[in-house]
């Protein structure tokens, strides 16, 4: 086979490159690790998919094509596919505009839904946009992910309880709806509810071999069997369909694709942020790298090729992932594995799943979106930096209060007008010579630094731009007139501006000006090549002149006082030279044309 294209298949399909090199024992491992996440994945994917509202067969056809699908073009070895709760509370909310829960046209729009995503993240991925889940910041993500876990759980108190209530997101209108009917409530549902919790509870405390809900599902349908509780009003699953999904495209409409596509947009940059962060977290434990935007191509291929065999949509499971990885998975190929297993359970288990109660799946979505509450990271968010504690508070309230989508992109909006806003006012400080060395500091944060006589310094800690131009321009003149020195001379050390567009220019020249009203030189330092080159095609270099631009604020100093020294004969730059010492030659400064 031909080197160019042996390249272009490994560039194409990741698993080209490893599988090669695949060993036996690896294969023994993903077989664990697979048939592991498989009997986990099994009554995971038929909760969730209760979620979703539709049956629960559509969360094992999830759980089928896509995770066969992942191996051939993902780059996380441990990463584990299939539904995962928040999606499905999306997928609810956006579908549920349109259609009713649990019928035929509510079933079609989520799987054309999964194609939709799917679309759209290879669309992503082909134009190299996987930096796009930086706008998902970590504190919008944890303020979602909590209030979504709340939602899941809300969701599943009429199943719990016995009773019907109204499908909607919104846990005030649950409640009260709840609370007016305490009177319908079946006792024996919710004592199965109840007693399944504290199980998978116990459970949780003191792992076992087999998945807790895996546990419950079985202990479920054999109680229920027994005991004949279909005959006792319990609501069962009833009749699951036999066999593997037919294949078919997804029945589509233009207006359903318009009104969908706000829905498939925040599913596919949500989906996008768990495969790309659980990635990340993997990759970076076990030292070996991942392609964002392969990540895109093979989750997003995974929807697209899943969807023409009746599949939701799928992304990546934390917990799930995280089984996996503790099984011992050592490739991709364990999704396979997993996805075999519950092929298997479509051909010939789904008879066993009739006698299973509802509120048994109920339960197991309850407890699960309980892990999703994370109060540490919040308390971890409001300590590290507060302004994402809030961010994160602010995600948490708009999306419980205004709606699940809203509150990802109200979240979002809030991420960025706070990142907008520190943009726009940068921290500016004034620096001050420490003592015995060439160096300046922060004179607010060390106490050694001082003022050199009749000269400002100051640093501007961002990309001097639009946003943040008038900011600095009052900052430096403020600071200029608020001294009860006479200043004769302002230096910005500019080694911390890694921009400057146009507005900028025109702002550093509207400082020179005013400056030059009080008899003041401006004198820029220390500036990286892409700024120095802005500034000379703008003009700004011979604005100023040749002799105001410096490599570090030490030669800029000096500069200063040979030229003071000369008219005033006050010997200031003997007096600094006389402190600056012990230390090593710095290199004579160059003139800014030749300063490359």
């Amino acid at each position: 086979m031909p080197d160019r294209l042996v390249a272009w298949l490994q560039e194409a399909f990741p698993i080209a490159a490893w599988l090669p090199s695949y060993e036996t024992a690896d294969l023994a491992s993903d077989l664990r690790a697979g048939l592991t996440v498989g009997i986990m994945l099994i009554p995971q994917g038929m909760a969730y998919a209760v979620i979703a509202g539709v049956p629960p067969i559509y969360g094992l056809y999830a759980s089928l094509v896509p995770l066969l699908i992942y191996p051939l073009l993902g780059t996380s070895r441990q990463l584990a596919v299939g539904p995962i709760a928040i999606d499905m509370l999306i997928i609810a909310a956006g579908v549920g505009v349109i259609a009713e829960m649990g019928t035929e046209r509510f079933i079609g729009l989520a799987i054309l839904l999964a194609a939709m995503v799917g679309l759209i993240q290879i669309g992503m991925g082909v134009m190299r946009l996987g930096f796009l889940v930086g706008f998902l910041a970590r504190p919008v993500v944890t303020g979602f992910a909590s209030a979504a876990a709340l939602i899941i759980a809300f969701s599943q108190l009429g199943t719990l309880l016995g009773i019907e209530l109204g499908h909607t997101q919104y846990i005030v209108l649950l409640l009260w709806e709840a609370g007016g009917r305490l009177g319908e409530v079946h006792a024996l549902t919710l004592l199965i509810g109840l007693s399944t919790v504290f199980v998978l509870l116990v459970l949780d405390r003191w792992p076992t071999v087999i998945p807790g809900a895996l546990v419950v599902v079985i202990g479920g349908i054999l109680v229920a069997y027994v005991m004949e509780l279909d005959q006792q009003d319990v609501a069962i699953v009833g009749d699951v369909p036999e066999g593997l999904p037919p294949i078919a495209l997804p029945a589509f409409g233009f207006e359903d694709m318009r009104v969908l596509l706000p829905t498939a947009i925040t599913l596919a940059l949500v989906q996008f942020m768990n495969v790309a962060s659980l990635g990340r977290l993997y990759a970076s434990r076990y030292k070996y790298s991942i392609d964002a935007n392969h990540e895109l191509v093979a989750v997003g291929a995974s929807n697209l090729l899943g969807s023409l065999f009746r599949a939701i949509p799928i992304s990546g499971s934390f917990s799930r992932t995280a089984v996996n990885d503790r099984a011992g998975a050592k490739s991709p190929l364990s999704n396979v594995f997993a996805a075999v297993l519950v092929g298997l359970t479509l051909l010939f288990l789904t008879p066993l799943f009739f006698y299973l109660p509802m509120a048994v799946l109920a339960a197991i979505i309850i407890v699960a979106a309980a892990g999703l509450v994370d109060i540490k990271e919040l308390r971890y968010l409001f300590r590290a930096k507060q302004r994402d504690g809030y961010i994160a508070l602010f995600t948490f309230f708009t999306t419980l209060l205004v709606g699940i989508q809203e509150g990802i992109l109200l979240g979002i909006g809030a991420s960025t007008l706070a990142v907008m806003y520190r943009y726009g006012r940068p921290n500016v400080v004034e620096l001050g010579h420490l003592p015995g060395t060439r160096s300046f500091r922060d004179m607010e944060r060390t106490d050694k630094a001082e003022a050199i006589q009749s000269i400002l310094m100051m640093r501007v800690d961002a990309s001097f731009s639009f946003i943040n131009a008038d900011f600095f321009k009052k900052r430096i003149l403020e600071r200029q007139e608020a001294q009860d020195r006479q200043i004769r001379a302002v230096i910005v050390d500019g080694m911390s501006i890694n921009d400057l567009d146009t507005t900028a220019v025109e702002s550093l020249e509207e400082i020179a000006r005013e400056l030059r009203k009080s008899d003041i030189a401006l004198h820029l330092t220390g500036l990286i090549g892409p700024v120095r080159d802005v500034v000379k095609r703008s003009g700004l270099y011979e604005e100023l002149g040749e002799d105001h631009f410096h490599r570090s604020p030490h030669q800029a100093v000096e500069y200063i006082l040979k030229q003071w020294d000369k008219v005033d004969d006050e010997h200031r730059l003997e007096i600094y030279r006389a402190d600056v010492r012990h230390q090593e030659p710095e290199a004579p400064e160059k003139k800014y044309p030749r300063y490359k």
